[in-house]
């Protein structure tokens, strides 16, 4: 099948990308860097021609709720079209466990207008839906840190390898469209303020966590949200073994 991954080039993307090629599939990447933008319509139509599959993990620049708002619901109605026009036979689309349960939280409301579009565009679709990236740890960490101190909540969290993430998007790629959700997380809930001094303790830097209900970006999130419930598939890899490996 040809397969074109938009976001192909990122994180989740170029390792579905990979997989899917692994697999025999003709699979493109789909990124501004290839000639194909998605909030402009170019390269569109030609990178969508003959193609069977659409894979969209793409990802808004800003988490800021205008800013992604507009990413994603402009993004999804060009995408759509093209793919009407190309004949795509199937959507695939990469969410987030839990988005339609936080409706004050602006980037979470600009996933759920993308999600909307993709249910009422008439092409058949598949919606997975994942945990936090193992990967993103480091990074909230950072944007929580004040001199040699890392605040984050005690929010709980199931988080996810991005490769558990990837093999969830490529399989269902290469299956039927479901037309619903299918959510995927991590196999161990986690409290963000263990999973700092779980970070800190394989990487030692010199700063230490302080539990701070305020702090960042997860501040105030429902309890329960970014865990999922029991109908999620869990995924094997243990964040502190991927510590270990990256």
């Amino acid at each position: 099948m040809k397969i074109v991954v938009v976001g192909g080039t990122g994180l989740i993307g170029s390792q579905v990308v990979a997989l899917l090629r692994d697999r025999g599939h003709e699979a493109v990447a789909a990124a501004p860097s290839t000639g194909v933008n998605t909030l402009t319509g170019e390269g569109l139509a030609e990178a969508l021609k003959g193609a069977d599959v659409v894979v969209d993990v793409s990802n808004s620049p800003s988490f800021e709720t205008e800013a992604a708002l507009d990413f994603f619901t402009r993004s999804a109605r060009h995408l759509i079209e093209a793919e009407k026009d190309a004949g795509v036979r199937h959507h695939v689309t990469l969410s987030i466990v839990g988005v339609d349960q936080v409706p004050d939280y602006g980037y979470y409301r600009a996933k759920v207008a993308q999600e909307e579009a993709v249910r009422g565009s008439g092409v058949p679709y598949s919606i997975v839906r994942a945990t936090q990236f193992f990967e993103f740890i480091a990074p909230v960490m950072g944007m929580s840190t004040e001199g040699a101190q890392v605040r984050l909540p005690s929010t709980r969290l199931r988080p996810i390898a991005s490769a558990d993430v990837a093999a969830a998007v490529a399989e269902a790629a290469q299956g039927e469209p479901s037309n619903g959700v299918r959510d995927v997380a991590g196999p161990e809930v986690h409290r963000l303020d263990r999973l700092g001094e779980l970070t800190l303790a394989a990487k030692p830097d010199g700063r230490t966590v302080v539990t701070d209900e305020t702090a960042g970006l997860f501040a105030g999130m429902p309890d329960g949200v970014l865990v999922g419930d029991g109908t999620a598939h869990l995924a094997s890899t243990r964040y502190e073994d991927w510590l270990m490996r990256n």
